[in-house]
């Protein structure tokens, strides 16, 4: 079975909007079956990265490559607004030299995610609100004050206190802000 120069084109024009991934809702959106994107897999054109989601073969990757790819499983079916956060928010915004292995989502609280995760991305579950996730690279991230505070409930409050502090050194948050997010952590060690 031979792609139409139509599909193969919008294809084209969709990875590229997303660093050479695809889902398969995107896909349909566009005119373009699953089995199309099945046979684009057999023939070697694209590679199944999670359920959902595509990359086309060629195309290049980059240090944020893995973090796009999880937020596009999250959301490959219509999913819920979700955002990179804890550990990984501090990771893409150069905050901190840590290296987890996981890739840590916040998904609503009754998100409904169709699959299971797959074992190198954690979903944690959570309301934010607008003020709490910013875009760095194209990337839904969790801001600063929310990943400062959302490290500190989940235990990690030694690493929360460096994040304040790197975050502050690299401008990410201003003097005020870095008094507040230490008052809080104050309060919650003190708890």
């Amino acid at each position: 079975m031979t792609v139409p120069q139509n599909h193969l084109d919008a294809l084209l024009e969709l990875a590229a909007e997303n660093e050479g991934l695809v889902t398969t809702w995107s896909a349909a959106e566009a005119g373009i079956s699953r089995r199309t994107l099945a046979g684009m897999v057999e023939r070697g054109r694209l590679e199944r990265i999670s359920r959902g989601v595509y990359r086309l073969v060629h195309s290049h990757r980059d240090p944020l490559s893995p973090y796009r790819e999880a937020i596009l499983w999250a959301q490959s079916h219509r999913g819920p607004r979700v955002a990179l956060s804890h550990e990984t928010a501090l990771g893409v915004l150069g905050l901190t030299d840590a290296n987890p292995s996981t890739i840590q989502l916040t998904v609503p609280p009754h998100a409904r995610l169709r699959r299971s995760a797959p074992a190198r991305i954690a979903i944690h579950r959570a309301i934010l609100d607008s003020s709490d996730v910013i875009e760095y690279e194209g990337l839904p991230v969790t801001s600063v004050p929310r990943t400062v505070l959302d490290l500190a409930r989940s235990g990690n409050l030694r690493f929360a206190a460096d994040a304040v502090v790197q975050a502050r050194r690299e401008g990410f948050i201003t003097e005020i802000q870095s008094r507040q997010l230490t008052k809080e952590l104050k309060k919650l060690r003190g708890a």
